[in-house]
């Protein structure tokens, strides 16, 4: 059986100040960096053998300082970046709110019947999760850690526990969330969704 621990990245510099990313690429904030460092720190208990990464910055950032705590240099897959969001992507929400309230409100409910303004092509980002998860499967190591983004996690969820990929972003998980999936041969169970226990300190 291999154990899926799905991470999303810590916050970042345009999360603190609500701006959509998709595609820039944005550093970690300050809080970001230690929302990293406790999420390392509470997986030190699931035995990881292997840290796979995002290529961009925010991502890759929070693998880091993951693979500093547990010893393991991160390997970048740039198939699980985040979803390119189109012409929306350097909005700030306060702005999408005022102007673009009930397309956002569509977009949440069905982005795969109502996409974003050049939105990247949604077969296009399934062809790429499915590839990536295609490899993992293939993979010797049993207890796998992917840090990656709220629409990539989210849409390996969708795809691997046939749930939808239309029903992507009512998994949403917070900067850090962990979710697991467990693979065992044809058949994946959704253990566990966006545990954030480990940021109870910070509350």
């Amino acid at each position: 059986m291999k154990n899926v621990y799905l991470i999303r990245h810590g916050e970042s510099e345009y999360n603190a100040k609500k701006i959509i990313q998709g595609h820039i690429d944005t550093n970690l904030s300050p809080k970001g960096f230690v929302q990293a460092r406790l999420v390392g720190e509470y997986l030190q208990k699931f035995n990881i053998q292997k840290i796979i990464s995002s290529d961009l910055r925010r991502a890759y950032q929070t693998a880091t300082v993951i693979g500093d705590i547990l010893d393991i240099q991160p390997e970048i897959d740039e198939r699980i970046r985040e979803m390119h969001f189109g012409e929306w992507e350097g909005r700030t929400y306060e702005h999408i709110y005022q102007n673009n309230l009930q397309d956002f409100q569509n977009w949440l409910k069905n982005p795969v019947a109502c996409p974003l303004p050049s939105q990247e092509d949604v077969e296009e980002f399934i062809k790429r999760l499915n590839s990536f998860l295609k490899d993992l499967k293939n993979m010797e190591e049993e207890n796998i850690a992917v840090v990656a983004h709220g629409g990539s996690i989210q849409g390996i969820i969708c795809l691997e526990c046939d749930l939808g990929i239309e029903n992507i972003w009512g998994l949403m998980h917070n900067n850090t969330g962990i979710s697991l999936i467990q693979i065992n041969g044809n058949s994946s169970k959704l253990k566990f969704l966006n545990s954030s226990e480990h940021l109870d300190i910070l509350l």
